[in-house]
């Protein structure tokens, strides 16, 4: 009874808070067109581009020669997902689908919080955070994305099987979530949820292959995209326009990218950049010593902001996946994460103002325009780094301890669940 009363009060506060949140997403999600909202840029995405996908899509076959069509095979059963709901136009289905989504992640954050030793901080962080992207998370479908790494890393510690599957579908849909599988526990667990993400990364792309043409249309495309003027490699030739570089901006690849002398270079450099972050991981995975119930979580949040810094393309909902990372990170008290995700809230709220509020500055690269994205790519360059830092200390034995690394028995990682009844 007591344990319901403390954790009643904190699971009211954090659905209260959803309820008026996402009701002023809404809201703005209505007043699109305003100039500080985009001026209609922010939907234009699914009432447009999902829409003529959709049409692609339900004729059975992938888009092919388009270059704008940049993602796995996964992804297009999202986007036909909205036809199933009658009644309602695609963009009014998307819309209610993205909320379900929304919803639905909330609340699993909230029962991970509420079990022993847990916290609903992690709740409060997905709940609060999301609105700092103002109505950008409702028309994207990186929400759902999420919301697969979020199920993947809050059931891999009990359900590996379940852990393994979730990740990897949401590989098929985005690829980044398969990163969450990263840092699941050596032994048994490892073994059974990384068998189980290969089986169902097969099964799911081998149906869809069965059902559509051209699955692996995306990959042609993908391979063009150059530098995105949001990326880290675009801050620095902003600012080199400045200095007399020649380049100039121009829409290609569904992005504002930067085209000039030495963009290529520029593009090369960060993708050694992404090939070495792997490398740091792999040699992480392969030196940790110490797991705690949040290194899954830490590991997770760390993979994803190196390969979103060393990206040639840094768009604004990529942060959507790094509120969700980070909220799941601070569902454990034995998280290192804790500062990572501050940082990760604020450049969320720059990156609010550079799109859709300062759009045309980032774009024209006025001085404004770049300092105001060299500030949000510091604030992540800087996660980044920290991230990794505290995830390689953390992984050492605490002090007196031998560094051995022991294969958890059947269910030693789990928690135990107190079971909650009213009297």
């Amino acid at each position: 009874m007591n344990r319901l009363r403390v954790t009643s009060g904190p699971v009211l506060a954090v659905t209260s808070l959803w309820l008026v949140t996402r009701a002023v997403m809404l809201w703005l999600l209505e007043h699109n067109s305003a100039r500080l909202l985009g001026s209609g840029s922010v939907t234009r995405e699914v009432w447009r581009l999902y829409f003529h996908w959709y049409g692609v899509l339900a004729h059975g076959s992938f888009p092919v020669h388009d270059t704008l069509w940049q993602y796995p095979p996964g992804a297009g059963a999202v986007l036909l997902a909205p036809g199933l709901l009658p009644g309602l136009t695609y963009f009014e289905a998307f819309v209610l689908l993205t909320l379900a989504v929304d919803a639905l992640t909330a609340a699993a954050l909230v029962r991970a919080g509420t079990r022993s030793g847990r916290s609903l901080l992690g709740a409060a962080v997905w709940t609060g955070g999301l609105p700092l992207l103002l109505q950008l998370p409702l028309a994207r479908y990186d929400v759902q994305v999420t919301a697969l790494a979020v199920l993947s890393l809050l059931a891999s510690g009990r359900f590996p099987r379940a852990g393994g599957v979730l990740g990897a579908l949401g590989g098929l849909v985005k690829v980044w979530p398969a990163l969450v599988l990263l840092g699941t526990p050596r032994g048994r667990t490892t073994r059974t949820a990384w068998a189980w993400a290969a089986g169902a990364g097969a099964a799911g792309l081998a149906l869809l292959a069965a059902f559509f043409t051209h699955p692996l249309s995306f990959l042609r495309e993908q391979g063009g995209r150059g530098v995105q003027i949001e990326s880290l490699g675009g801050t620095a030739l902003s600012l080199a326009r400045h200095a007399g570089w020649s380049g100039r901006t121009r829409y290609q690849y569904g992005a504002i990218e930067l085209v000039g002398p030495h963009v290529q270079a520029v593009a090369g450099v960060f993708l050694g950049l992404t090939a070495l972050a792997l490398g740091l991981l792999l040699l992480w995975r392969l030196r940790a010593r110490h797991w705690s119930e949040a290194t899954p979580y830490d590991a997770a949040l760390s993979a994803v902001l190196l390969f979103t810094v060393t990206s040639r393309v840094i768009s604004p909902q990529y942060m959507i996946w790094l509120i969700g990372l980070a909220a799941v990170c601070l569902t454990s008290r034995h998280t290192s994460q804790r500062p990572v995700a501050v940082l990760v809230l604020t450049a969320s709220a720059l990156s609010t103002v550079a799109f859709p509020m300062c759009y045309r500055e980032v774009v024209d690269g006025t001085w404004a325009g770049c300092l105001l994205m060299l500030a949000r790519n510091g604030l992540l360059t800087a996660a980044a780094v920290l991230s990794f830092l505290r995830l390689w200390r953390a992984a050492r034995p605490p002090a007196g301890k031998t560094a051995a690394v022991t294969e958890p028995r059947p269910g030693a990682d789990r928690l135990p669940d107190r079971v909650l009844s009213v009297p």
